[in-house]
């Protein structure tokens, strides 16, 4: 089945937030698991031509996802996700941050707390993920980072790999 959803993206600097969402036309299981299994994720979450590396992930309360976005000439961009809360299959929160290879957070950059929903709609899922960030200038230096296009792009990514199941 061909989806013929679009990936939303709404920023409202007032309060500091950045609303995402997408439908993907696959069971909630499926969607789930691309978010939070590391051989799932590191196949997706990069726009082309980068492509996503997970050095380490424990998707668990507490646990960590540390992984580079790598670029074609082999510029590795880290990142890491601090897992706060878990409701398998539903909804997780977790804080993003910039980062160095060893996970030690670069403090110039924003950081930015995700509330990522899974919901089961008519055979698909639709996910709604909520960014808060601290400042509404830390919002607008995550719109400059090309944000909505590179999450645009990683959710056809997503779209293939679903297909592929």
């Amino acid at each position: 089945m061909e989806n013929n959803s679009k990936t939303a993206i709404t920023s409202d600097a007032g309060k500091k937030q950045i609303h995402v969402t997408r439908q993907f036309n696959a069971p909630v299981q499926e969607v789930w698991n691309a978010w939070t299994k590391r051989e799932l994720l590191d196949q997706w979450w990069a726009p082309k031509p980068w492509k996503a590396e997970t050095k380490s992930m424990e998707f668990r309360e507490g646990g960590t996802w540390l992984y580079a976005m790598v670029g074609p000439d082999g510029t590795k961009m880290w990142s890491r996700a601090d897992f706060e809360t878990i409701l398998p299959g539903q909804r997780f929160t977790a804080i993003d941050a910039f980062c160095d290879e060893n996970g030690v957070v670069n403090d110039e950059l924003p950081r930015m707390h995700w509330h990522c929903v899974f919901s089961p709609i008519e055979g698909a899922t639709l996910v709604e993920i909520n960014l808060t960030l601290a400042t509404a200038e830390d919002v607008q230096k995550i719109i400059d980072t090309g944000f909505e296009e590179g999450f645009t792009a990683a959710h056809g990514n997503l779209d293939e790999l679903l297909a592929k199941k």
